[in-house]
């Protein structure tokens, strides 16, 4: 078992989840944060037993932060 940083977005139509540190698009989503983390977390499982050991990036995330900046 593996952890994974996940990314939540709330959208006005229901939430998008993806993880960090993952090759390849795994994406889950839901009406609530919960089911958009339990969609992800499924597609990850399948990911990981499609691909196996190629379906993690070679970088080792220490930790992810999220910024703004004004353009």
């Amino acid at each position: 078992m593996k952890p994974f940083k996940i990314i939540v977005e709330k959208h006005p139509d229901g939430y998008v989840a993806y993880p960090i540190g993952m090759r390849g698009v795994v994406v889950g989503e839901g009406d609530t944060c919960d089911e958009a983390i339990i969609d992800v977390t499924s597609a990850i499982k399948f990911h990981i037993e499609t691909f196996g050991v190629d379906a993690f990036s070679d970088d080792d995330i220490i930790d992810t932060m999220i910024a703004e900046v004004v353009v």
